[in-house]
């Protein structure tokens, strides 16, 4: 039996009243706070403070760095300090994707690190793996289900791409099927499939809520002090130590790691290589059985689509469905502040586009609407780098894939503050600069423009020559 295809924002859609109407009562606030609402416990600094290590950022990356560096010395006294609550940024408004890629996928990491990408396809698998293992020696329950993903072609020129990937992935050992369009459909019933690609390893999915919840509690059976509501305004060298300022004391401390990523940089040598990009996301009300059953779904795996401008989606512990992002937003002058977070024309492009995916949900109730913060850089892969004289680390830049990696990118700041020459300071993809962005008022029309080829690519399936010369100066737009 044929089956009509319908691509996402084409075709029957609801309108725009409707779409408000839906909107209009989801509440403004990530899903995963009221499963997990931030613990908000962490007194602020109140006085003057000394500490060996200052962790500057509450959210993955400056929860593992200071878990490992507990775990590399006890006796090291560690500081975290957070602007706001633990978890209340990226860490806590990201869709739960847990990916053992440090390439952002396997066809960027060949493109960019081709001599490299055995090693670093090596650190991602170990990565998760250590992950799971901890998770489960802590008693943190983070609902973490490493049920990989599905990738699914909703264009014909997406159909030959995933053909391609799929002998990456197999030559790379990936357990793996190359799915035909009443394959993917048998799994996941989506009339917008075309054909698609079940990738079992490399991850899978978790509750990011409940994994900072947990990796904080961790923290702090460690001896860790954590310090929220403590924005902090600067760093400068204090003797052969470096002081962490905030309005009601300094931290001094030998080392200090930065793990603010989209967030405003404390070092100005940053601001040249990330760029803050928001990231929209749409929660539905619980899909009844007779909805579930007729996607399916069984699996319960995350899905993504194929295009540069993509869409990712998954089911919630409770049967709703997490529908986020496409519509990545950059403001002029690098723009993070939170009245940036409700932005109606991109959620309402996401309930149109979730619609036309699944045409069985159209009117269903949204419960929730929010937006987070990536911090990308040109390379689309993290930056990582030292300065006062090698006393400061920092790590920033994961382009949508921290949930795991950050692990990783904690290790690789300790790496940098012990000086050591590890198995992950040894490679380029690691210690190399990206391509900087232009500074205001350039960058934004250039964001912009390479916006527009990408989508331009999406609908035709030809590489734009910007995008090709690009390619040429190491930029990491062929993921």
């Amino acid at each position: 039996m044929s089956r009509a295809r319908v691509r996402p924002g084409r075709g029957t859609s609801p309108s725009d009243a409707s779409i408000d109407k839906l909107l209009a009562d989801a509440r403004p606030v990530p899903y995963w706070f009221d499963r997990t609402p931030p613990a908000a416990d962490g007194e602020p600094l109140q006085r003057p403070a000394r500490a060996d290590l200052t962790i500057v950022g509450g959210g993955f990356t400056g929860l593992w760095t200071a878990i490992l560096a507990k775990e590399e010395d006890p006796s090291r006294d560690v500081v975290v300090l957070e602007g706001g609550e633990v978890g209340c940024g990226a860490s806590g408004r990201n869709g739960g994707f847990v990916s053992d890629s440090l390439t952002h996928g396997l066809a960027h990491g060949t493109a960019m690190w081709p001599d490299e990408l055995g090693d670093l396809v090596r650190l991602g698998r170990e990565n998760v793996s250590a992950i799971a293992a901890f998770l489960e020696g802590e008693a943190i329950d983070a609902d973490l289900r490493l049920c990989g993903k599905t990738v699914v072609a909703t264009r014909p020129h997406e159909v030959e791409a995933l053909a391609g990937s799929y002998e990456v992935h197999r030559e790379h050992g990936e357990d793996v099927t190359l799915l035909s369009a009443d394959d993917v459909r048998r799994d996941v019933d989506s009339p917008t499939y075309l054909a698609g690609l079940r990738v079992r390893s490399g991850g899978g999915l978790v509750d990011p809520g409940r994994l900072v919840s947990g990796l904080l509690g961790a923290a702090r059976r460690r001896g860790v002090r954590v310090h929220e509501r403590t924005p902090v305004r600067g760093v400068e060298r204090r003797g052969d130590a470096i002081a962490v300022v905030t309005e009601h004391g300094d931290v001094v401390s030998r080392q200090v790691v930065i793990a603010t990523n989209a967030f405003p940089p404390l070092l100005k040598r940053i601001r040249a290589y990330t760029i803050p990009v928001w990231d929209h996301v749409i929660v539905t009300e619980p899909l009844s059985p007779a909805q579930l059953s007729a996607i399916g779904w069984a699996d319960n795996q995350g899905l993504t689509d194929s295009g540069n401008q993509f869409h990712y989606y998954r089911r919630t512990p409770d049967d709703r469905i997490l529908f986020g992002g496409y519509d990545a937003i950059y403001y002029y002058g690098a723009r993070t502040d939170a009245a940036l977070e409700q932005r109606d024309s991109s959620h309402r492009l996401l309930v149109k586009h979730l619609s036309a995916t699944f045409p069985g949900l159209d009117g269903i109730g949204i419960s929730h609407r929010w937006a987070g913060v990536i911090d990308t850089s040109t390379r689309f892969t993290p930056v990582f780098g030292t300065a006062y004289g090698g006393r400061l680390a920092y790590a920033v830049g994961y382009t949508g894939l921290g949930v795991a990696s950050s692990r990783f990118g904690a290790q690789v700041a300790l790496d940098l503050l012990g000086r050591r020459r590890t198995k992950r300071t040894r490679l380029a993809a690691i210690t190399a600069r990206p391509v900087p962005f232009p500074p205001e008022p350039l960058r934004y029309p250039v964001v912009q423009m390479t916006r527009r080829q990408l989508a331009r690519e999406d609908a035709t399936g030809r590489r734009p020559a910007m995008l090709r010369a690009l390619d040429r100066f190491g930029v990491g737009f062929n993921s």
